[in-house]
């Protein structure tokens, strides 16, 4: 089966590194760290009701992990406030450069924890396939499996699911009445010179990518030749789109800040094609062991984390160009979950 990257990450999928380069630059990070135990330098933050429902992690020293892309610096500087916010200690080492570079560093010790996704752990991690379609039961799949055969605990997942999808602006969609992955392969299949599309180069190859897409919609035009296709970075997809050069429609990440931003709009993938890519914070079971409230301080943060809080919150990393570590704390402070 494919390999499912998401946003800016390294797993087989949308990497844009060898495998033997994301390795020596995993070691070399993760090694030199990006922050002290305040956490990129913040002061430590204050109790909130993480603190007083009883969870307490005095005396205990947590490295904390992330990939490098706004969404993952967003959830790992969450869980680096919420950490000190219980007296516990969290070493900072977001910014980690791919999936596969986070694997490598919580399977060989190297950091405790990282933010991953469903779909990433069970066919990338995993090498399972077909993808689960429901969520939750995606989730207990990976869940189950990882703890059994790695010691790893995933918590609970949140409720947004950061997926593909195909978009293109709000403009365009209402003037060709486009709202789902079906009408789009109809507009492909018309023959109309407007069906542009731009893609990650992996994506234009992968079988869960345009490859399958083109099968399970139908789409019988000649999409997958130029100049129909045009295959860019991950990040110039967004704007390109947006400009309607040089394409009108893009595959992007549907949480990622820049779709309302841009005024873009993701179609709706009506045939359930692509899979499901829920958060959830991978933890080894060593370190839950040491003190198991990790794990329901995670999930007090996971379970607040619905499609509009994440979207939001992403906007005003990747559009507003607000410091992730400030939209964390901003937002666990508006939730009570630490101090002010």
């Amino acid at each position: 089966m494919k390999w499912i990257p998401r946003r800016g990450e390294l797993r087989p999928g949308r990497a844009r590194w060898r495998v033997s380069a994301v390795l020596l630059a995993a070691t070399a990070l993760v090694a030199a760290g990006c922050g002290g135990l305040s956490g990129s330098g913040a002061p430590a933050a204050s109790a909130g009701s993480l603190s007083a429902s009883g969870i307490n992690l005095s005396g205990q020293t947590y490295t904390v992990g992330g990939k490098n892309f706004d969404e993952q610096l967003l959830l790992c500087k969450m869980q680096i406030a919420a950490i000190q916010s219980v007296g516990g200690q969290a070493e900072d080492r977001c910014n980690i450069p791919g999936s596969a570079a986070a694997r490598t560093a919580i399977l060989s010790g190297d950091i405790d924890m990282y933010w991953s996704y469903t779909g990433t752990g069970w066919v990338t991690d995993l090498q399972q396939s077909p993808p689960i379609q429901d969520s939750q039961a995606q989730y207990i799949a990976v869940r189950d499996m990882d703890l059994q055969r790695n010691n790893i605990v995933w918590t609970e997942p949140t409720p947004f699911n950061n997926t593909y999808a195909i978009a293109t602006t709000q403009a365009f969609a209402q003037q060709n009445n486009l709202r789902t992955t079906t009408d789009f392969a109809n507009f492909v299949n018309s023959g109309n010179p407007d069906a542009t599309l731009c893609v990650e180069s992996e994506f234009a190859v992968r079988p869960d990518g345009l490859p399958g897409l083109r099968q399970t919609y139908g789409i019988t035009a000649p999409l997958a030749s130029p100049p129909q296709v045009v295959t860019l970075d991950t990040g110039a997809i967004y704007q390109a789109t947006a400009n309607g050069n040089p394409c009108k429609f893009g595959e992007v990440f549907t949480t990622d800040g820049r779709i309302p931003g841009l005024r873009l709009v993701s179609l709706e993938d009506d045939r359930n094609y692509f899979p499901k890519y829920n958060a959830s914070n991978n933890i080894r079971r060593d370190v839950v062991d040491r003190n198991p409230q990790i794990v329901q301080l995670s999930n007090e943060i996971a379970r607040r984390l619905d499609f509009d809080t994440e979207l939001r919150l992403t906007g005003q990393i990747s559009s507003e160009g607000q410091d992730p570590d400030l939209v964390a704390r901003n937002w666990l402070k508006s939730q009570g979950l630490i101090g002010q």
